[in-house]
């Protein structure tokens, strides 16, 4: 019963008009090639390949789940089948760059790739999901022979990385690892320790894994400062395995197609990656990409659930609806989507799933802006700005891709707590979005103490400028829009001013803070859509969905806003402690 669309439509919309992308790419040397009809072929030929292979196996591998035996692996029944199918397609290289065999094009697309290949099938794209992030990482800090011998194999989908950073005491403290690395004499080092949690430690799909594996040097400070990173393969190059087991796979709540995998450092053979005691500095170029990637797998759990309970809602007929539009006879029973509690909880569904759209493309945007503009203080407000938007997106829309699938879930009622219908699935897989690559309660840290108190903030002040412009430029949401950026700015005032005699203050209104900020750039993201679609309108009706979406926003969500500000202003009494 479960399926899913990519909503090319309102993909096209948000590229096109909302970040005016094309006109970007014109401007920027390394995507002048690239222009709209050209960039949607790609994302119809990925649409394609979402509804036709992944998702008809997303059920299967839910069902089947993975396989351990000897420390050996296997996928569900047509996942190894479906990688070949992307590898053979090019997916692998969208994003990389030509001279290791990339295609060049904007992370833009793959931000749009990724969401596909989420809704679809979230327990099958765990596999590739990291690829591009380790690819970044490799190609900013391996050795020059490092990135030659495996940047090729990564982007041509031969080999699959993982990230191994969690331990049995160390999950989200890193600086507690015991992982050693022992240097050797030909240059390389012997890793010895073991690691849990690692989505892909094996599988069947590639012969070879490259592990990105966090650890410490003999002579290693303590904590955080004491962490070097390293590259290890599965198998070496003469072809013989490598010191690294998988010990066993986990049984979970969700995404069951995904290999959650042990895996036991046995003096296996890597190399240093970047500089010794500095492997965070260089895995958060992986974690950054990561993340990203994360916060679109709410978006596309958001999105599948929307799309599902929609159709569900049109065909399921219970108890005649107390209003009907115009024009639509009455009847004994009716379709529930007329039945206003339902209409509210799809209503919420789309305006959502379409907002966060908006705001994790122009993420995904702003990260190829901050490589490939044309000046430097445009590429430093990107990086600005991209880093601002990364914990909101990671932790705000895997949030709302989880209580909106469960939303949908109670379209269904009952049979949305059984596996036939498919939307148990949704909500079971989008929980771990929360938590791992860095938990939402770290993002929320991450994006008030260090994002915006430890910018003095200047990003936040650069976004809110954006958001003022936006008022500027009129229509119908200019004044609660400019009103809310007002709010924001005698907010933040006062959460330094509070700060000062309080450290923990902003610790305990972080949560609250970086959903206030999620719903302020939904808010900005529905009024400049309602402009645009305004101004469209006349051309084509399709833009009257727009309207009746950014209304929605501003009379039923936008409320969040107060309540939010409401809780960040009482959280200033103190936190009890507990014994």
């Amino acid at each position: 019963m479960w399926q899913y669309q990519a909503p090319l439509r309102d993909m096209q919309f948000v590229l096109e008009h909302w970040l005016q992308a094309p006109a970007a790419w014109a401007e920027l040397p390394a995507f002048t090639d690239l222009d709209l009809p050209l960039a949607m072929q790609v994302l119809e030929e990925a649409a394609r390949f979402s509804s036709a292979v992944l998702a008809p196996l997303n059920a299967r591998g839910d069902r089947q789940g993975c396989r351990w035996q000897d420390g050996e692996v296997g996928t569900p029944e047509g996942f190894a089948a479906a990688y070949q199918a992307y590898v053979q397609g090019g997916w692998p290289a969208l994003a990389c760059a030509p001279a290791h065999g990339g295609q060049g094009l904007p992370q833009l697309l793959d931000a749009v790739l990724q969401e596909m290949l989420y809704a679809s099938n979230h327990g099958w794209a765990m596999y590739t999901g990291i690829a591009h992030g380790a690819y970044l990482c490799l190609h900013a800090h391996a050795p020059q022979p490092l990135r030659d011998r495996y940047l090729p194999a990564i982007v041509s989908g031969e080999m699959l990385p993982t990230m191994c950073l969690t331990e049995p005491q160390a999950g989200s403290d890193v600086g507690l690892l015991r992982c050693r690395a022992e240097p050797q004499d030909d240059g390389s080092y012997r890793l010895s320790g073991s690691k849990l949690f690692i989505s892909g430690g094996e599988h069947d799909l590639t012969e070879n894994i490259l592990h990105l594996v966090l650890a410490r040097l003999p002579d290693a400070p303590a904590g955080t400062r004491g962490i070097s990173l390293f590259l290890v393969p599965k198998r070496l190059d003469d072809g013989t395995r490598n010191g690294v087991r998988c010990d066993g796979i986990e049984h979970k709540m969700g995404i069951n197609g995904s290999a959650t995998c042990s895996l036991s450092f046995q003096g296996a053979q890597g190399w240093l990656i970047g500089e010794p005691n500095r492997g965070l500095a260089a895995l958060f170029v992986m974690m950054n990409s990561a993340r990203l990637h994360v916060g679109l797998q709410g978006l596309g759990h958001a999105e599948a659930a929307w799309q599902n309970a929609s159709d569900y809602a049109r065909e399921r007929r219970q108890m005649r609806a107390p209003g009907r539009p115009e024009g639509v006879a009455a009847a004994s029973v009716d379709p529930i989507h007329y039945h206003p509690a339902m209409r509210l909880t799809l209503l919420r569904l789309r305006t959502v799933s379409q907002g966060l759209r908006v705001v994790g493309y122009w993420g995904a945007h702003l990260l190829d802006q901050a490589e490939h503009a044309n000046s430097e203080p445009g590429r430093q407000q990107a990086t600005r700005l991209a880093g601002l938007l990364t914990p909101v997106i990671k932790a705000f829309f895997t949030d709302q891709g989880f209580h909106l699938a469960s939303e949908a879930l109670q379209v269904f009622g009952g049979y949305g707590y059984i596996g036939e219908y498919g939307i148990e699935q949704t909500l079971r897989d989008s929980r771990i979005a929360m938590i791992y690559e860095g938990s939402n309660e770290i993002q929320a840290n991450d994006l008030l103490l260090r994002k915006v108190l430890g910018d003095d903030g200047v990003a936040l002040g650069e976004l809110l400028v954006l958001v003022e412009q936006e008022a500027a430029a009129g229509g119908r949401y200019a004044n609660p829009l400019s009103a809310l950026s007002a709010k924001l700015r005698v907010l933040v005032k006062g959460i330094f001013a509070h700060t000062e005699g309080d450290h923990e203050y902003p610790y305990r209104i972080a949560g609250d803070f970086l959903h206030l900020l999620g719903w302020a750039l939904l808010a900005y993201a529905w009024a400049r859509s309602a402009r645009l679609a305004n101004a469209l309108l006349a051309e084509d009706p399709w833009y009257q969905e727009k309207l009746d979406s950014a209304a929605f926003f501003f009379s039923y969500l936008l409320p969040e806003v107060e309540l939010r500000i409401a809780r960040i202003d009482a959280a200033r009494a103190p936190l009890a402690f507990l014994d």
